[in-house]
């Protein structure tokens, strides 16, 4: 037992040391693999209308990227006509910052050089302490960058070759059954489809919702700050709080009343509640039921390993792991633990049910277990002789 607890451990451990130190490679692969499979639908459909593959292939990437083109050009004209009110929003800072030396001089009576040689040592106690975690993500993101001309060309060969690697996986696991190996790639399938088809369509909402709001409160550039708040939410449960920190601090150097600040934090709470608890559970559905406490360890676990591309990454590798271990018998309570409370003991009771149903059927009809055995004959009866031809 410990032998085989210490094997488990150490082949733990060069798992996460060889994903480390390869990820400049992994990293880009993983994202391909996803969006293969993201675009794997949209090949399959223009296959069906006698498309050779190859050309589904080349039109699926070139749609996929004239989609990025896209929101990368509104977005630079966003920042572009961002950039023309610097200078106004500069002059309102000086001006609040003005105010709140006044007035930590007139209440607290600290004079100015004070307030200012007190911000300037906790500003650099902020930074000297974000420092590394600010080059930890550089670091780990900046090599998978510069291997993103790389993606298409992954992508290209995992749709082409996506019969030939399903045999594989039918060679290499010969242990599992055919069918039950269908279906866990079934499975893994419909997950990664339909947690980034419905990522997707919960960013466009999303979107939607904090721009409303925002343009309410008046707040400058309330699409952009909308959308991207929304795109965001790519980091799961903290994501979309971060989207809201810049048009809070806009709000305060440009609106009258610092309220507003207030207000854009609470529109964009209240819509980051109803996407955990109304829209995402309703579009993903439960097909990605990772519960949250065990969202938020791979987030700091998927953040530490590959930086912001694993904090993306995070939750789809775990929803993936836990298809497997479900598949698995050994795994299964492994499981269970990363499941959503409410799925995995609505499913529990659903088999319990499901058992108890077949017990009382069996129990019922005792008859039918000794329905097709043979009658015993009695002892030293002599079987009839075959009558004479």
């Amino acid at each position: 037992m410990y032998l085989k607890l210490a094997s488990s451990l150490v082949a733990l451990i060069a798992t996460v040391y060889i994903l480390y130190i390869l990820r400049e490679t992994i990293i880009p692969l993983a994202f391909s693999i996803l969006l293969a499979i993201l675009l794997h639908p949209v090949c399959a459909w223009l296959e069906v209308r006698r498309v050779p593959r190859i050309g589904a292939i080349l039109l699926s990437i070139l749609a996929l990227f004239t989609v990025i083109v896209v929101l990368v050009y509104v977005v630079s004209v966003q920042i572009g006509s961002f950039a023309e009110e610097l200078p106004r929003i500069t002059e309102k800072a000086e001006a609040i910052l003005d105010q709140t030396l006044t007035m930590g001089e007139r209440y607290l009576n600290i004079s100015r050089t004070q307030q200012v040689s007190e911000a300037k040592k906790y500003l650099i106690n902020a930074l000297s302490e974000g420092r590394a975690v600010l080059l930890n993500t550089l670091v780990t993101t900046t090599g998978a960058i510069s291997t993103f001309v790389l993606i298409p060309l992954y992508i290209f060969f995992f749709l082409l070759y996506r019969d030939f690697f399903r045999m594989f996986v039918h060679k290499a696991v010969r242990s599992v059954p055919n069918e039950e190996l269908n279906l866990l790639l079934k499975k893994i399938y419909e997950v990664i489809q339909s947690y980034l088809s419905g990522l997707f369509l919960v960013i466009l909402i999303v979107g939607v919702l904090n721009s409303v709001g925002l343009l309410i409160l008046g707040v400058p550039h309330a699409i952009f700050f909308g959308f991207l708040a929304g795109f965001l939410i790519l980091i799961p449960y903290i994501g979309i709080l971060i989207g809201s920190i810049l048009p809070a601090l806009l709000a305060i150097v440009t609106m009258d009343s610092p309220w507003y600040a207030v207000g854009v934090i609470g529109v964009m709470s209240f819509v980051q509640f109803l996407e955990g608890n109304l829209i995402t559970p309703h579009i993903v559905g439960s097909k990605v039921s990772v519960n949250p406490l065990a969202a938020i360890i791979a987030l700091f676990l998927g953040g530490q390993l590959w930086g912001l591309s694993g904090l993306i990454l995070a939750l789809p590798v775990t929803a993936i792991l836990k298809v497997i271990m479900d598949t698995i018998p050994s795994l299964e309570p492994y499981g269970f633990l990363l499941g959503e409370p409410v799925h995995e003991v609505a499913e529990e009771k659903a088999d319990m049910a499901r058992e108890q149903t077949v017990v009382k059927e069996f129990k019922k009809k005792p008859y039918r277990r000794n329905r097709n055995r043979p009658r015993k004959k009695p002892e030293g009866e002599v079987p009839p002789a075959p009558p004479a031809v």
